[in-house]
């Protein structure tokens, strides 16, 4: 029996691939120990044992970011973090380290190094995090998302999606989702969404151009957010939701995506097949305009600055681009060359291949 210790988490994004391998070994092997190390503060504090999983807990040793207190207290604190993943690996006998990035990664990959233990990691950014890019140096295994990710030995091996996307067979549910959502499955559709907090930039834009949308022959599913106080219309072709949660059935609907581009977002639309205009989220260190790059790179998706997005830009460029049927195809024609499904699979054969399979 193989005892695999996923490491990862504070965010979706950390935690969400996390699942998708550890969902994908418990397929495969139903007498494996699957473990994972996170914090108490994170994400994975929920929705690890909620999924039924064991979590494993390590401290919260944030990297200091200028010279203070945290900083000065750090290196006790990380060597404690280390003692405690050092104890975990032993006790449980684990055989591989799976890292994904956050809190509780950095702490796995030096404690892995120490005992013996091989150690895959995983990046679902197209900009590394620092902990990923410590762990890179010494791993047996190292995979990206996204084509351009610039980590040591970094393959290219997409990201390890939900399976309702993975599975989604698009067509042979569009009149469920069209029914679900009140619209014309005979009709095309922009979905526009921004997250559960919803983006003002394009709350605002397609606020103002429903009208236009609809006049060229679409209909719009809008997603606002839960916090947005968009008034609804309530007119035929035009569906705006706070939020929901058949996000499936949103993309089995959509001919046409405009959204932010977090990783997991731009890797489930790339799947799909599905042609996007991205407006990445302005503010942090311009990791969504490098997510969207492989994608505009490869004609999949177009890319909108943030501060460029206006109603103006949505009448005159987007609603042209609903009457280009061959530019569409050609955006959809990329999308699935490029999109990755496999990337459970693709990880998983990485760990494999740390453990001389």
């Amino acid at each position: 029996m193989t005892t695999y210790l996923l490491a990862g988490g504070g965010t979706a994004g950390h935690v969400n691939p996390l699942l998708a391998v550890a969902d994908g070994l418990r397929r495969r092997e139903s007498d494996a120990e699957v473990l994972v190390l996170g914090t108490r503060e994170g994400l994975e504090a929920r929705l690890v044992p909620e999924r039924g999983y064991e979590l494993l807990f390590v401290d919260k040793v944030p990297f200091p970011r200028r010279p203070n207190r945290d900083a000065a207290a750090f290196p006790a604190r990380f060597r404690r973090a280390i003692l405690q993943v050092r104890a975990h690996i032993r006790e449980r006998g684990v055989d591989v380290v799976v890292g994904f990035g956050g809190y509780a990664a950095a702490p796995a990959y030096v404690a892995a190094r120490r005992e013996g233990v091989p150690v895959v990691v995983h990046e679902a950014n197209a900009k590394p995090g620092l902990a990923n890019v410590l762990g890179a140096r010494r791993a047996a295994a190292v995979g990206v998302a996204f084509d351009g990710t610039r980590l040591r030995d970094g393959e290219v091996v997409g990201m390890p999606l939900r399976r309702e996307i993975v599975d989604l067979d698009r067509a042979a549910v569009r009149s469920e989702a069209a029914e679900f959502f009140g619209l014309d499955a005979a009709r095309p559709t922009v979905l526009v969404f921004g997250g559960s907090l919803g983006a003002r930039r394009l709350n605002e834009a397609f606020g103002g151009a429903w009208r236009d949308i609809l006049g060229a022959g679409w209909q719009l599913l809008h997603v606002t957010g839960e916090r947005s106080e968009l008034p609804d219309p309530e007119v035929e072709g035009y569906a705006l939701h706070r939020y929901i949660d058949r996000m499936d059935l949103a993309f089995a609907l959509a001919d046409l995506i405009v959204s932010r581009s977090g990783a997991a977002t731009v890797s489930e639309i790339s799947a799909l097949g599905i042609p996007a205009v991205y407006v990445p989220y302005a503010v942090g260190n311009g990791e969504q305009s490098l997510n969207a790059a492989s994608a505009v790179r490869a004609g999949a998706a177009r890319l909108v600055p943030d501060a460029e997005f206006t109603l103006d830009l949505v009448r005159d460029e987007i609603v042209s681009l609903l009457d280009d049927e061959a530019a569409l195809a050609a955006m959809r024609a990329a999308a699935a060359s490029t999109g990755i499904r496999t990337g459970t699979e693709n990880v998983i054969a990485l760990i494999d291949r740390a453990l001389g399979r």
